[in-house]
């Protein structure tokens, strides 16, 4: 039985989302960060880190939110949310299915915290080129792949969820704007939405 450690109202929302998105059962195990039980020696043996989500699959165990979407759509091809990876589609996919961690959220950290970070030097260049890309992306619809959702359209509406509509730390636009709605419209969605509020 693949279980995912979570805890309300944190990043453990992309995953609900993957997890209600593929069909595979699965168990959820609350893992109540605000007592500290991502610290405890059972919990540091799925993830080191001591965050959430982790999930573990019998043998596998792994963090990060992305890793975790990876991992099920590879490991699960039967849930449909990659391109196999003989399609040419698996290059964009990968890029996006990494976009969220790897700019969405430092930009947003960039934003929250006022930091000036030379744009040659920060890996995800600024935070206004992270929202211009993405926006171009999206405009085109209505997945981040096209006709296609996939999950990379997780990890990305997760990231454009708590950025633009949860925390409004980044303004709206028209393409995001669609696109959120798009993605909250899937019961999938709404169903780990409503996990997620505990």
């Amino acid at each position: 039985m693949i279980k995912l450690y979570w805890s309300p109202r944190s990043r453990s929302f992309t995953t609900l989302w993957l997890m209600e998105e593929s069909g595979l059962p699965y168990e959820r195990v609350l893992t109540d960060i605000s007592t500290g039980a991502q610290k405890a020696p059972d919990y540091l043996k799925v993830n080191p880190m001591g965050k959430v989500p982790a999930l573990s699959d019998g043998d596998a165990a792994l963090g990060e939110a992305a890793a975790i979407c990876a991992y099920i759509a590879d490991r699960y091809p039967e849930t449909k949310l990659a391109p196999a990876v003989t399609d040419p589609r698996r290059a964009r996919y990968l890029q996006w299915l990494f976009f969220s961690p790897g700019c969405i959220e430092p930009a947003i950290i960039q934003i929250f915290t006022k930091i000036e970070i030379p744009t040659s030097t920060a890996a995800w260049g600024s935070a206004t080129q992270v929202f211009d890309v993405l926006e171009a992306a999206l405009a085109k619809g209505p997945w981040i792949l096209g006709e296609e959702f996939s999950a990379a359209d997780i990890t990305v509406g997760s990231g454009l969820n708590f950025a633009v509509r949860l925390f409004k730390m980044v303004p709206s636009r028209p393409a995001f704007d669609a696109y959120l709605a798009r993605c909250m419209a899937r019961p999938a969605f709404q169903r780990a939405e409503k996990i997620a509020a505990g």
